[in-house]
């Protein structure tokens, strides 16, 4: 039962990466914004869902270490699996907007949580109200900055017949997009979790590989699909917008219902340096070598250290 849940999952999610792609491409001509900013709304708000009900449900039932460590681990395995496969496929193209706006976003929220949860080992509600606060500023500077540049992003665009779908269809596949994602994760990771405990692996193990591979497969899906399409903007975009919003939105959200306490000394020990190394690394490798790319090489760099990372956490 529990391989057919993960066998249905998969499928899923590769069929509502692939509306959600679509949607997305789509909405950057209706709404006249870059696909960089899309990557970084609607389809980051669409794949974090996952994260969200997990740790929401894990935090109202008391585990506070699979809140955390879905949160934590779904951010290593979006650089080091989802970017590290999507740069194997595909070399990325890297904006210079990714390392002036997105990614010191992306290091602020990955050090603000640190330092929230190192002060007292919880993060209260004031303090998840801030990083929510954050994330709806720098959404806000995101689409104004991106309204300024509408030309520019235009003929960036790589599918012009998007440009005339309806209203209505773009609608439609947002939707199913979604329902296919989310669908998709819970059954994915209640195949996988019920999978790794069968085996005799611990909660908190499970919840930052196991689980936080299990809500990291929409990013995959819908990165890999949009590399196939050299919709590479949407890929990247949606990567780090899915990492901030995972720490804001997720943690921030949670936390505002209930406050999340620190119960396992590996989050702050070990787990959230590697978080934080993982983010910090992307700015070394758009620079070195190949400059402004993500090419195979990279993402097998960062595929190894996941690995290793994956190995370790499960010891």
């Amino acid at each position: 039962m529990n391989v057919l849940l993960i066998i249905v999952g998969l499928a899923l999610l590769v069929v509502g990466g692939d509306f959600l792609v679509r949607a997305s491409v789509g909405l950057s001509f209706k709404l006249k914004l870059s696909k960089l900013v899309i990557g970084m709304t609607v389809v980051s708000f669409a794949t974090s869902a996952p994260e969200l009900l997990v740790s929401l449900q894990a935090a109202l039932d008391g585990v506070s270490d699979i809140a955390l460590g879905n949160v934590i681990g779904s951010n290593i395995a979006n650089i080091g699996l989802v970017l590290g496969i999507t740069a194997i496929i595909s070399p990325l193209v890297v904006d210079r907007e990714f390392y002036k706006l997105n990614w010191p976003m992306m290091m602020l929220m990955s050090f603000g949580l640190y330092f929230f949860l190192r002060n007292d080992e919880i993060l209260t509600q004031t303090e998840g109200a801030i990083l929510f606060l954050a994330l709806i500023l720098f959404l806000a500077l995101l689409i104004t900055d991106s309204r300024k540049k509408t030309k520019l992003a235009l003929a960036e665009t790589v599918d012009d017949s998007l440009a005339v779908v309806s209203n209505f269809k773009i609608g439609a596949w947002l939707l199913i997009g979604a329902a296919g994602l989310y669908f998709g994760s819970e059954w994915l990771v209640e195949g996988a979790k019920g999978l790794a405990k069968a085996v005799g692996v611990s909660d908190y193990a499970i919840s930052v590989t196991v689980i936080a591979i299990g809500t990291s497969v929409p990013e995959l899906a819908a990165s890999v699909i949009a590399a196939l399409k050299k919709e590479k903007a949407i890929s990247l975009g949606n990567l780090i917008g899915s990492n901030i919003f995972n720490i804001a939105s997720v943690l921030g959200l949670t936390a505002i219902i209930k406050p999340i306490a620190v119960e396992s000394s590996k989050i702050l020990s070990t787990n959230i340096f590697w978080m934080i190394g993982f983010a910090a690394i992307l700015i070394p490798l758009v620079f070195i070598g190949k400059r402004f790319e993500i090419g195979r090489k990279k993402g097998i760099l960062l595929f190894v250290a996941y690995v290793i990372f994956v190995a370790l956490a499960l010891k």
